[in-house]
């Protein structure tokens, strides 16, 4: 494994992306874990006034990609997503909503994340999360 980046490096890597753009904050980097939040926004509601299933997803799948880079086996490079899957339970209107990524398999060539994503006011599951990460070697 190299060495992971902190989580000043991981919320400094969002800014001027989409994480840094929804306000995604990295609350915890763990050994094969990490924990994301999204404080809810009017702008992360779809027209029908609830949380938007692309917020919820984009929260799970930053949280699922920062933890692969902070887990790439020795020599990697970069990762890349080349499948994803979301199940949504629930919802919410405001708040905080909070991500947890856990590595389910850690190979050379591909990781699995899976994410729950809860309501961080009641602990309520709003969806689960699953993603599989093509690791990326230099040329």
């Amino acid at each position: 494994m190299t060495t992971a980046p902190t989580l000043e490096a991981f919320n400094q890597r969002g800014i001027g992306t989409l994480p840094g753009y929804l306000g995604i904050e990295i609350i915890e980097v763990g050994h094969q874990s990490m924990t994301a939040q999204l404080p809810i926004q009017p702008h992360h509601l779809a027209p029908n006034g609830y949380l938007h299933a692309g917020s919820v997803v984009t929260l799970a799948d930053t949280a699922a990609g920062y933890a692969c880079i902070a887990n790439l086996p020795e020599g990697a490079q970069s990762f890349t997503t080349i499948e994803l899957k979301s199940n949504h339970f629930s919802t919410a209107r405001e708040g905080t909503i909070v991500a947890v990524a856990n590595m389910v398999h850690g190979g050379r060539t591909t990781q699995v994340w899976d994410v729950k994503v809860t309501d961080k006011s009641n602990g309520k599951t709003i969806a689960l999360f699953r993603c599989t990460q093509m690791i990326l070697y230099p040329k």
